[in-house]
């Protein structure tokens, strides 16, 4: 044994001071490891071969240079994990002996595990400077590799890679990559896995720390959940809903493609058919993906009860930087609590050590988050791996799929997908609104194709498509008359029409601006407007959704003659019932989810009860039949012209105003194909340039994306990614900055989401409630507004006294603003203010 205590994977540290040998810490792993995959579905002989190849990620501790470095005596490049691969390929005449299969499929398996540290390895592999390495970077430690590979081959006998082709090698790659480091920081942690002495035999150390790693899974929220059967709903299904229940399932991995309007209940009928999946073995854990943080947030308070009896007590997070302000989850982070147990007992739980990272986050048995968090996982950045085995084993759920139809985000959905499949995964799809085009090549990767228009439709990739539906009982809101405006005091006028006879009201603007703009006209006329966009200080927001979901929202109160002035966040994120509606032009996809708002909930409010005859959509729109030059949007919108495609707003108001109506459900595939299908209307000669300016982008978008995913078809040491993730954002869009707000007290500058001086002492004993007051005290900007302006310098003794104490990372951020608010009158700077009431705008204080 003593041979063994010359080779450290851990320096020693106070109090024990003790260096955890590298031999223990590889069977940490690999006891580790053992526990991730117990209950996946892969052959005996090959689970044995993935347990010990994931035990040897560090294989490079064995070597002068890993030693000299945890001593202090030195070190440098290459790193220990690089020399993993080295050592492997050294002595790849055991491996081969032992695991088998063909010297492509170890080397590839080989770069995978030592890749573990987030970045394949790069080193050269062949002829001199491969035997050059060995002897200046190894040295003995070479021999004592060879003989830890006999230590293993004899705890691991049956191991075997016979059964993989280079094909499925090739994808196990980046899947092995993903376990290799999930393993590795589990069994890493002295949390569980304290230094030892060396002082016990390989084998029986390893039985002993197999003891260790099964509770450290269980802890860390790794361990799995099985599914349950039992009913998840006590209410009468709707019709979607019970077709998803004997809705033909394929064998293997499957997609499921769910379309159907607004308010029919598309996620709970995909909950039944997530239940199905997992009970037939298509999934041991669920992943939802929505487009936006606050969709995520409402989706995580929505489901939170309900994926417990999906699963069986199953570990769930909620992924996205802001998940620490949402009070359900925090309650549910409480390590080893059900927080949200109901009174049978089933419940969900956290912990602490998958909360702490949203690279993590995709481990949870359970995962609710932005569709950011799952893109991520074929992206060329770091850590892409441990994403994609987290999602691996998942039935992944992408909400409101077709926002991310845009051809950036719809190359690494549809790279998403592909992986997903490659590795066993299923898959469904929600959406309202889906282009045919769109569609086909979502089902295409999964092999599949449809070529029926119906719609609702449930469409299975290679299976069954189900397009009757029972009637649903419930009372529906029929056809919505579309009609259109022309100026913004037509609009005022309705609106003030709508007050009078009780309606509850709304107006969609495109633009924050035209918002605030809105607000002050209705109340110039005596109208006490709501403001609602994404410009308010995140607290503020949450405030002003709450008041708008009492008193607009399913089970809102005092809806008489309110008014609501919003943006685009109304369309998906927050479940509204309006009486009444007018909307800035938008394109058809957009409208349509906006008319979902209208009527929406008919069996609490049915027709007679509302204070209007029938549901009318007023469109405030340019006439399509009037085109004189490009500009035709800018006389009316303004800087708002330039938000959405110009041939996609013209078609909409084109086809939208010629039909004269919205009918769901039976009428919305056709509007969607007249604006968006190959055939569609041909544009005026004048778009010319914007048509051909748009498919210019549209190509250059696809370029980029196909540039910034991985290729699953090539290895993980061919085709891995190595850098930080600002680099290869998940979507594309302008530049923008973070402004954090703050108040000017006697004791220095307080988040503007703080109630005052007395936060100032309740801070400084809960470090927690001050970064989450700072973060709900952010706002959104996009920068080029912002680079006129004189900002607050972030020199000033009194911001860097805040600063001081943020994380490097965003201290060294130039686009992260700490801004005093100077009161009364809300000003930032000369020309940006900030007030509770409008949010931030520009200009000055009344």
């Amino acid at each position: 044994m003593q041979e063994w205590s010359e080779w450290p994977a851990k320096s020693a540290r106070p109090p024990e001071m003790i260096e955890h040998p590298a031999i223990y810490h590889m069977l940490d792993v690999a006891a580790v490891a053992e526990q991730l995959i117990a209950s996946s579905s892969w052959p005996a002989v090959l689970k044995q071969a993935f347990i010990a190849l994931a035990g040897l990620h560090d294989l490079g501790k064995f070597s002068h240079q890993f030693r000299r470095m945890l001593r202090g005596e030195g070190g440098g490049i290459p790193s220990h994990w690089e020399l993993t691969e080295i050592l492997l390929l050294a002595h790849d005449d055991m491996l081969a002996d032992w695991l088998g299969g063909t010297l492509t499929v170890r080397r590839i398996l080989y770069a995978s595990i030592a890749g573990h540290h987030g970045r394949p390895p790069d080193l050269a592999l062949h002829g001199r400077e491969f035997r050059e390495c060995v002897r200046r970077h190894v040295g003995e430690g070479k021999e004592a590799a060879r003989r830890f590979l006999d230590v293993f081959r004899d705890l691991w006998p049956e191991a075997s890679l016979a059964s993989l082709d280079l094909g499925q090698a090739r994808h196990v790659s980046w899947w092995l990559s993903g376990l290799c480091t999930a393993a590795d920081w589990v069994g890493s942690n002295t949390r569980w896995f304290l230094p030892k002495e060396l002082n016990s035999g390989p084998a029986e150390y390893l039985e002993g720390t197999r003891l260790v790693a099964r509770t450290a899974v269980e802890e860390a929220g790794l361990g799995g959940a099985e599914p349950c059967s039992e009913p998840l709903f006590d209410f009468v299904l709707r019709p979607l809903q019970v077709a998803c229940e004997t809705l033909p399932l394929p064998d293997g991995p499957a997609l499921v493609v769910l379309e159907a309007e607004t308010g029919v209940g598309k996620t709970e009928a995909a909950l039944i058919l997530a239940q199905r999946m997992a009970l037939a073995g298509k999934g041991r854990g669920l992943f939802f993906a929505l487009p936006t943080m606050a969709t995520a947030d409402a989706m995580f308070d929505r489901t939170a009860r309900i994926v417990g009896k999906i699963f069986q007590n199953p570990s769930v997070t909620l992924a996205h930087g802001r998940a620490g302000l949402s009070v359900l989850f925090r309650d549910v982070m409480v390590e080893g609590t059900n927080a949200a147990s109901d009174d049978d007992g089933k419940g969900i739980t956290s912990s602490e050590w998958l909360a702490g990272d949203n690279r993590r986050a995709l481990l949870a048995d359970v995962g609710v988050g932005t569709v950011d968090q799952a893109l991520l996982s074929t992206l060329r950045v770091r850590f892409q791996t441990l994403r994609h085995y987290g999602l691996a084993s998942k039935i992944v759920v992408v909400d409101e799929v077709h926002e991310m139809g845009e051809p950036y985000m719809a190359e690494i959905l549809v790279t998403l997908l592909k992986m997903h499949r490659a590795m066993g995964g299923s898959a469904i799809l929600l959406t309202a609104t889906l282009p045919l085009e769109w569609r086909k090549r979502l089902l295409a990767t999964y092999e599949g194709s449809s070529e029926s228009s119906a719609y609702p439709a449930i469409t299975v990739a290679g299976g069954a498509t189900m397009t009757e539906f029972a009637a649903d009982e419930r009372p529906v809101k029929g056809p919505v008359t579309v009609e259109r405006i022309s100026t913004e005091d037509e609009a005022l006028q309705y609106l003030t029409q709508g007050v009078e006879k009780g309606a509850a009201c709304v107006w969609i603007r495109n633009v924050v601006d035209d918002a605030i703009a809105a607000v002050a006209a209705l109340r110039q006329v005596g109208i006490e407007a709501h403001l609602l966009h994404a410009r308010f200080a995140l607290c503020d927001r949450k405030r002003l959704e709450k008041d708008v979901l009492g008193r607009v929202g399913r089970n809102g109160k005092k809806r008489r003659g309110y008014v609501l002035v919003s943006t685009q966040i109304v369309e998906a994120s927050l479940d509204l019932d309006f009486d009444l509606m007018v909307s800035d032009l938008a394109p058809i996809g957009s409208l349509i989810q906006r008319v979902g708002r209208l009527w929406r909930h008919m069996d609490l409010r049915p027709a007679e009860e509302r204070p209007v005859p029938a549901p009318v959509l007023k469109v405030l729109s340019p006439d399509p039949a009037d085109v004189r030059d490009a500009r035709w949007l800018h006389g009316m919108f303004g800087k708002g012209a330039r938000i959405y495609s110009l041939p996609d707003m013209w078609r909409t108001a084109l086809v939208l105003f010629r039909e004269g109506q919205i009918t769901a459900p039976e009428g919305l595939r056709s509007l969607m194909e007249a604006v968006y299908a190959q055939d569609a209307e041909p544009l005026p000669a004048v778009f010319d340039r914007a048509d051909m300016d748009e498919i210019g982008k549209g190509n250059a978008a696809k370029g980029l994306a196909l540039q910034n995913v991985v290729n699953i078809e090539t290895d993980y040491r061919s085709g891995g990614g190595r850098q930080d993730d600002v680099l290869y954002p998940t979507r594309l869009g302008e530049a923008t900055s973070i402004l954090v707000l703050a108040r000017q007290t006697e004791k220095g500058l307080v988040p503007w989401a703080s109630m005052g001086e007395s936060f100032h002492q309740e801070a400084e004993e809960d470090d927690q409630k001050l970064r989450a007051l700072w973060m709900l005290s952010e706002v959104s900007v996009l920068s080029r507004w912002l680079k006129p302006l004189d900002m607050p310098d972030q020199d000033a003794p009194a911001i860097q006294a805040v600063k001081k104490d943020w994380p490097k990372w965003k201290r060294e951020n130039a686009d992260i603003l700490l801004c005093p608010v100077q009161m009364p009158g809300g000003e930032i700077c000369k020309g940006l203010c900030y007030d509770e009431g409008r949010g931030l705008f520009f200009g000055s204080s009344p």
